[in-house]
């Protein structure tokens, strides 16, 4: 794990912005389309409005989000939602959107479908993930229904459903081992609680500490000025 720090969220929205276009345009070199995968939450919003306009091939660009709640991306608490309000819109609204929803009662009944439109875009080219205080990434939570089978370094599927505590609806995550496979990997978080929670991840196991399974690698960004996850 790598540690950049920034002076305040505005710069760190900026420079990973610039960041990640730059390693969107090295891949582009080198293939023909490349998977971008992306998180919900609030702190990487302003990643995504710096980036959104950026002059690069996004017609060869698949976005992917880490994870998604079982909603219609129409719902508030939609992770797609935000997606397409602050990602594809602008020059990126050209990229192609891979979903991790599907009308259906429950994702079980529809993962194979939803994996079979994502497994020719694998290996994953440029991963942004979050992290909330309690460690947890993507929808890979501590103590929730289907962790541990997520959480499996050989695992061979691409998406697991997951069903945290005190929420209504399942969620669908990518695997541990999907996510962990990512050629390029940054980490996007704010404010000292979540600085002292990465940190004590990385003398953790996965079951504890969930993103302790993707911070090999990874380069974390972190600025000081907290704000909601």
């Amino acid at each position: 794990m790598t540690l950049s720090e920034y002076a305040d969220s505005e710069m760190m929205a900026l420079d990973l912005a610039n960041l990640l276009a730059g390693e969107l345009r090295t891949a582009l070199h080198q293939k023909d389309r490349v998977l971008f995968v992306v998180p919900g939450g609030t702190t990487p919003g302003p990643v995504f409005d710096a980036l959104c306009d950026t002059d690069l091939e996004w017609d060869r660009v698949d976005v992917l989000l880490s994870d998604e709640r079982w909603r219609p991306e129409v719902h508030i608490r939609s992770n797609t939602r935000l997606i397409r309000d602050r990602l594809l819109t602008g020059r990126a609204a050209a990229a192609r959107y891979l979903p991790l929803y599907a009308r259906a009662e429950t994702p079980e009944s529809v993962l194979a479908e939803l994996e079979s439109n994502i497994a020719p875009a694998l290996p994953i080219d440029i991963c942004l993930l979050g992290m909330g205080a309690d460690m947890h990434t993507a929808s890979l939570i501590p103590g929730a229904e289907g962790l541990e089978a997520a959480l499996d370094p050989d695992a061979v599927p691409i998406l697991a459903p997951i069903r945290a505590r005190g929420e209504e609806e399942a969620r669908v995550t990518l695997t541990a081992r999907v996510l962990a496979a990512a050629i390029n990997t940054h980490i996007v978080i704010t404010g000292d609680r979540k600085r002292r929670a990465v940190e004590r991840a990385r003398h953790m196991r996965p079951v504890e500490a969930p993103v302790a399974a993707v911070l090999e690698g990874a380069t974390v960004h972190w600025s000081p000025d907290d704000q909601a996850s």
